[in-house]
């Protein structure tokens, strides 16, 4: 387990992660598949998910998370993970949550040594044209606003690569040497 290294692509909708994570591994969790039903419902109505809409989401991935590393093997994951809490859902489960589970949260970590984040950062305008040129995803262009509202990007403290939407997947896999970094190929 100590050499299990977990990436997660980051950022918001029509960025990419998708993309990025079919390019650099075979085994991708798209974190899209792990919404319930009414959250893609609601999206699909143009309606923005709360907070409240995305914990059980976040929650569900932490669980992928937490298996794949007991697993031992590498793995990518795409999420949003739009928020500061939400990163810490990820890492830490419930225990980000409740003051009650973790009477001192001050004391999680920021970061796991095995966890990474890969932020896809770009600018709206770029983003809105990806969403509007795709079809057949539920996410609406009309939403992409409320993510960019939402998105506290992540500190370097968070174990985070900032990567360039702007460029090409390949060049961005390239560039930053991900795909000798990511072992899963």
């Amino acid at each position: 387990v100590a050499d299990t290294m977990i990436y997660i692509i980051m950022g918001v909708s029509g960025c990419g992660k998708s993309s990025l994570g079919a390019y650099l591994a075979e085994k991708l969790h798209e974190g899209d598949d792990f919404h319930p039903q009414e959250n893609i419902d609601k999206m699909a109505n143009g309606e923005p998910l709360t907070d409240q809409d995305r914990l059980p989401w976040l929650l569900r991935l932490h669980d992928v998370i937490e298996s794949e590393t007991r697993s031992g093997c590498d793995a990518l994951l795409t999420c949003s993970a739009l928020k500061r809490l939400y990163r810490q859902i990820l890492l830490h489960g419930s225990r980000a949550l409740t003051p009650s589970l973790c009477p001192d949260q001050s004391m999680l970590p920021s970061t796991l040594p095995h966890i990474y984040f890969l932020f896809l950062q770009g600018n709206f305008e770029l983003l809105q044209q990806r969403i509007l040129a795709r079809r057949g995803h539920y996410m609406k262009a009309d939403l992409l606003r409320s993510q960019f509202d939402a998105l506290e990007p992540p500190l370097e403290e968070e174990n985070v690569l900032l990567l360039d939407v702007s460029r090409n997947i390949s060049d961005i896999a390239i560039n930053y040497k991900l795909i000798s970094t990511l072992k899963m190929k």
